[in-house]
């Protein structure tokens, strides 16, 4: 199938970030006392998300939750994760770990994260978050923010920064 037609299956809509998503699942279960965020929280929930040749970057965001990428179809993803002490992590995932490429990713709560499809024409991957995402526990990284915290990676990491 090309990406139209799987935009069409999975009932995909535009995300904030850039690409598609639906949201697949939330926790029956919600909690109370989860200690970054303020009320309460599915245990989890989990999305499809995809990026096309023409939506290609999922733009630089920070969540709260951790998040469990897993690859599903298509070209790889590049990852960009920028740690707590500033340091930038490539990862690339993909169906080929001879290549080094991985079949799921974690991303901590806490990192700043963007992806990028390289080539092709679109990657669709699932994410599993715990706890579950809400809008309120995520945000999309500054030019501020990242020349406050990383200046060193600016040049390198600008064109990830939604504009």
């Amino acid at each position: 199938m090309n990406k139209n037609q799987w935009i069409t299956q999975l009932q995909l809509e535009p995300h904030v970030e850039g690409g598609y998503f639906r949201r697949t699942y939330q926790s029956d279960y919600m909690h109370e006392s989860i200690p970054h965020t303020t009320g309460s929280r599915y245990l989890m929930t989990s999305i499809f998300y995809m990026l096309t040749n023409e939506n290609p970057i999922s733009y630089f965001s920070l969540n709260r939750s951790d998040i469990m990428h897993y690859f599903h179809i298509g070209s790889p993803l590049t990852y960009l994760i920028v740690c707590h002490d500033g340091q930038l992590e490539r990862v690339r995932i993909s169906n080929n770990p001879l290549a080094g490429e991985r079949l799921q990713l974690l991303i901590k709560g806490g990192f700043w994260k963007a992806a990028i499809l390289e080539t092709g024409e679109f990657s669709i991957i699932s994410e599993a978050v715990s706890p579950g995402f809400d809008y309120a526990d995520m945000a999309l990284v500054t030019k501020q923010d990242m020349e406050a915290r990383c200046p060193q990676l600016w040049t390198e990491l600008r064109d990830y920064i939604k504009p």
